[in-house]
Protein backbone atom coordinates (compact mmCIF):
# COMPACT_ATOMS: atom_id res chain seq x y z
CA UNK A 1 0.00 0.00 0.00
CA UNK A 2 1.27 3.75 -0.36
CA UNK A 3 -0.20 5.28 2.38
CA UNK A 4 -2.46 7.75 0.57
CA UNK A 5 -3.54 10.95 2.59
CA UNK A 6 -6.91 11.54 2.37
CA UNK A 7 -9.41 14.57 4.20
CA UNK A 8 -12.36 14.15 5.47
CA UNK A 9 -15.44 16.98 5.24
CA UNK A 10 -17.91 15.39 7.84
CA UNK A 11 -21.34 17.47 8.68
CA UNK A 12 -21.99 18.54 12.04
CA UNK A 13 -25.69 18.65 11.46
CA UNK A 14 -27.26 15.11 13.03
CA UNK A 15 -23.91 14.99 14.88
CA UNK A 16 -24.17 12.31 16.92
CA UNK A 17 -24.67 10.36 13.50
CA UNK A 18 -21.79 12.21 11.56
CA UNK A 19 -19.35 11.86 14.98
CA UNK A 20 -19.31 7.93 14.43
CA UNK A 21 -19.22 7.86 10.53
CA UNK A 22 -16.28 9.95 11.17
CA UNK A 23 -14.99 7.57 13.50
CA UNK A 24 -15.41 4.91 11.58
CA UNK A 25 -14.30 5.98 8.57
CA UNK A 26 -10.58 7.11 9.73
CA UNK A 27 -10.26 3.68 11.60
CA UNK A 28 -11.12 2.19 8.36
CA UNK A 29 -8.71 4.81 6.01
CA UNK A 30 -5.79 3.21 8.86
CA UNK A 31 -7.01 -0.53 7.81
CA UNK A 32 -6.93 -0.04 4.03
CA UNK A 33 -3.16 0.89 4.77
CA UNK A 34 -3.81 5.15 4.21
CA UNK A 35 -4.00 8.19 6.42
CA UNK A 36 -6.68 11.41 6.99
CA UNK A 37 -3.97 14.12 6.80
CA UNK A 38 -7.27 16.34 7.91
CA UNK A 39 -10.52 16.85 9.11
CA UNK A 40 -12.81 19.55 7.94
CA UNK A 41 -16.38 19.98 10.26
CA UNK A 42 -19.19 21.53 8.35
CA UNK A 43 -22.44 22.53 9.76
CA UNK A 44 -24.16 20.98 6.97
CA UNK A 45 -24.20 18.78 3.60
CA UNK A 46 -24.99 21.86 2.14
CA UNK A 47 -21.80 23.79 3.36
CA UNK A 48 -19.21 20.89 2.13
CA UNK A 49 -18.75 22.08 -1.17
CA UNK A 50 -16.66 25.22 0.10
CA UNK A 51 -14.44 22.45 2.43
CA UNK A 52 -13.96 20.05 -0.31
CA UNK A 53 -12.60 22.73 -2.49
CA UNK A 54 -9.86 23.76 0.03
CA UNK A 55 -8.79 20.11 0.89
CA UNK A 56 -8.34 19.30 -3.08
CA UNK A 57 -6.02 22.28 -3.38
CA UNK A 58 -3.51 21.18 -0.44
CA UNK A 59 -0.67 19.01 -2.34
CA UNK A 60 -0.47 16.26 0.22
CA UNK A 61 -4.26 15.75 0.01
CA UNK A 62 -5.12 12.99 -2.85
CA UNK A 63 -9.15 12.74 -2.22
CA UNK A 64 -11.73 14.05 -0.05
CA UNK A 65 -14.46 11.59 1.88
CA UNK A 66 -17.79 13.56 2.14
CA UNK A 67 -19.72 11.91 5.36
CA UNK A 68 -23.32 13.45 6.19
CA UNK A 69 -26.91 12.27 7.05
CA UNK A 70 -29.96 13.65 5.25
CA UNK A 71 -32.88 13.11 6.94
CA UNK A 72 -36.45 13.62 5.61
CA UNK A 73 -38.53 16.23 6.75
CA UNK A 74 -41.81 18.00 6.19
CA UNK A 75 -40.75 19.60 2.60
CA UNK A 76 -38.89 18.74 -0.37
CA UNK A 77 -35.33 20.61 1.63
CA UNK A 78 -34.01 17.11 1.48
CA UNK A 79 -33.63 16.53 -1.66
CA UNK A 80 -32.27 19.69 -2.70
CA UNK A 81 -29.62 19.61 0.20
CA UNK A 82 -28.40 16.54 -0.86
CA UNK A 83 -28.82 16.49 -4.46
CA UNK A 84 -26.98 19.89 -4.26
CA UNK A 85 -24.10 18.39 -2.05
CA UNK A 86 -23.79 15.40 -4.43
CA UNK A 87 -23.81 17.61 -7.91
CA UNK A 88 -20.66 20.20 -6.92
CA UNK A 89 -19.07 17.64 -4.94
CA UNK A 90 -19.05 15.72 -8.24
CA UNK A 91 -18.24 18.99 -10.07
CA UNK A 92 -15.20 19.28 -7.60
CA UNK A 93 -13.93 16.48 -8.56
CA UNK A 94 -13.96 16.06 -12.03
CA UNK A 95 -12.03 19.89 -12.17
CA UNK A 96 -9.48 19.35 -9.75
CA UNK A 97 -8.53 15.35 -10.76
CA UNK A 98 -9.17 14.02 -7.89
CA UNK A 99 -11.63 11.52 -6.50
CA UNK A 100 -14.45 12.97 -4.11
CA UNK A 101 -16.85 9.97 -2.43
CA UNK A 102 -20.07 10.52 -1.23
CA UNK A 103 -20.72 9.24 2.10
CA UNK A 104 -23.94 11.26 2.56
CA UNK A 105 -26.62 8.84 3.61
CA UNK A 106 -30.25 10.40 2.04
CA UNK A 107 -32.06 12.21 1.61
CA UNK A 108 -35.82 10.52 1.78
CA UNK A 109 -34.36 8.33 5.36
CA UNK A 110 -35.49 8.34 8.78
CA UNK A 111 -33.19 8.90 11.15
CA UNK A 112 -33.39 5.02 12.18
CA UNK A 113 -32.55 4.63 8.50
CA UNK A 114 -29.27 6.64 8.82
CA UNK A 115 -28.23 5.45 12.13
CA UNK A 116 -28.73 2.00 10.60
CA UNK A 117 -26.55 2.57 7.66
CA UNK A 118 -23.96 4.91 8.88
CA UNK A 119 -21.34 1.97 8.82
CA UNK A 120 -21.56 1.30 5.64
CA UNK A 121 -21.67 5.09 4.08
CA UNK A 122 -18.40 5.67 6.20
CA UNK A 123 -16.44 2.38 5.12
CA UNK A 124 -17.81 2.52 2.15
CA UNK A 125 -17.16 6.02 0.97
CA UNK A 126 -13.61 5.62 1.89
CA UNK A 127 -13.39 2.52 -0.08
CA UNK A 128 -14.37 4.13 -3.04
CA UNK A 129 -11.62 7.38 -2.41
CA UNK A 130 -9.05 4.88 -2.09
CA UNK A 131 -9.88 2.97 -5.11
CA UNK A 132 -9.92 5.65 -7.34
CA UNK A 133 -7.13 7.67 -6.00
CA UNK A 134 -5.02 3.80 -6.55
CA UNK A 135 -6.44 3.40 -9.85
CA UNK A 136 -5.43 6.59 -11.12
CA UNK A 137 -1.85 6.68 -10.57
Amino acid sequence: MANEKIGLVVSEYNADITGLMSKIAQEHTEFLGAQVSKVINVPGAFDMPLAISKLLKEQDIEGVVCLGVVIEGDTDHDQIVAQNAARKATDLSVETGKPVSLGISGPGMTRADGIKRLESYAKRSVESALKMIRRLK
